[in-house]
């Protein structure tokens, strides 16, 4: 035995709609209680906390909401791919004194892509369970996130992902090179105007990576970067926020950026935030008036009609990059899952014209409000 969990023939392939409600983040004002259950409410983000590794890596069920996230670059014979996932765990508004074995004391919801410029489109997949069984579920401790036979776990020093997807098949080994990257104040990362509107978050940038992709029954060597977040949260988003632009960059040389701003209903930022970590060490944390994202062009997707802003200028701490994407087709539908549809694909940075770096970009909001 290796420790993995147990492969099943499991017929839920897609989730059921419903489950897109356990993703509806609560505004900032007040503590989040569950009404309805007897137990202590969901854990609160405060400034302070001080991250230790492996033991944050794995899973914190006392948080209502928490996911692990890896995008990257790969080389196909020459060849750029572009590839995300995605584990999320939430934990639902029920009554956790219901004795039935059978009660959703967490789901696990999976999203995976792939960003191919041969047919131009993105290639996605969607998965969703509740934990327990053996079937789903994340472990304490050290990462290890599982849904059916779709995995992620750590090997080592290292992470090892296998995603077997209805069009393709993703298996990956990452290795990491760098620290990890503490977001915002050593980890603590504001969301909002509130301080309560935070998260708990670190990221792994400049991920080595080696596998295989598989498509139409034919695999294929791949290697290439990668960067992983990890965050999680009781209460994320601002009561006035209708979605956000993020970007991860791997850029040359070995320094890493992340970026992001909430926007209003008014299409502007009602905070922002990022991170630039040199390769020696040294990390510069960004406000809000410190980071700016302006749309350069945009992109109207034929199948939902949305607009998405797929090329920018992204400026953090006075340094600005041009961001373009690999194509412009990289729009994900998750309405069976998470119940939205967003923009999420690989990107190159530049910098004065010049290649500076490889990342990917995430656009939510463009197609209808985030749930809150």
């Amino acid at each position: 035995m290796d420790g993995s969990p147990p492969k099943t023939n499991l017929t839920r392939r897609k989730a059921l709609s419903w489950l897109a409600s356990l993703f509806a983040i609560p505004s900032s004002a007040g503590p989040i209680t569950d009404h309805r259950s007897p137990i202590t409410p969901f854990a609160k983000v405060v400034p302070g906390y001080e991250m230790q590794f492996p033991r944050d890596e794995g899973s914190h069920p006392e948080f209502r909401l928490e996911w692990w996230y890896i995008t990257g670059w790969l080389e196909e014979a020459g060849m750029p791919l572009g590839f995300q996932i995605t584990f999320f765990r939430a934990r639902p508004n029920v009554n956790l004194a219901n004795p039935s074995r059978f009660a959703p004391r967490h789901i696990l919801i999976a999203h995976a892509a792939l960003s191919d410029p041969a047919p131009g489109r993105l290639m996605h997949a969607q998965l969703a369970a509740r934990s327990g069984f053996g079937l789903a579920g994340a472990d304490e401790g050290r990462t290890r996130i599982w849904i059916d036979d779709w995995r992620l776990q750590q090997e080592g020093t290292g992470y090892h992902a296998w995603i077997p997807a209805p069009d393709f098949t993703l298996e990956l080994a990452f290795t990491a090179s760098q620290p990890p990257l503490l977001q915002g104040d050593g980890g603590f990362s504001r969301k909002g105007p509130a301080p309560t509107s935070a998260s708990y978050y670190y990221s792994l940038p400049h991920l080595q990576v080696r596998g295989a992709v598989t498509r139409r029954g034919k695999p294929a060597t791949v290697a290439g970067t990668a960067w992983l977040d990890h965050e999680w949260s009781s209460q994320y988003l601002d009561g006035e926020a209708v979605g956000w632009d993020w970007i991860g960059i791997n850029l040359d040389g070995g320094d890493a950026l992340m970026a992001f701003r909430m926007r209003g209903t008014d299409g502007g930022s009602i905070w922002a935030g990022g991170t630039l970590r040199r390769v020696h060490g040294v990390t510069q944390a960004f406000g809000p008036g410190e980071v700016r994202f302006t749309a350069r062009r945009e992109w109207r997707s034929g199948r939902t009609g949305t607009n998405y802003p797929v090329a920018w200028r992204v400026t953090a701490g006075g340094i600005d990059f041009e961001i373009e994407p690999l194509f412009d087709d990289q729009e994900n539908d998750a309405r069976a899952s998470t119940g939205t549809i967003y923009w999420e694909g690989a990107v190159r940075a530049l910098r004065e014209g010049k290649p500076a770096g490889r990342g990917y970009l995430e656009l939510t909001g463009y197609w209808r409000r985030v749930n809150r």
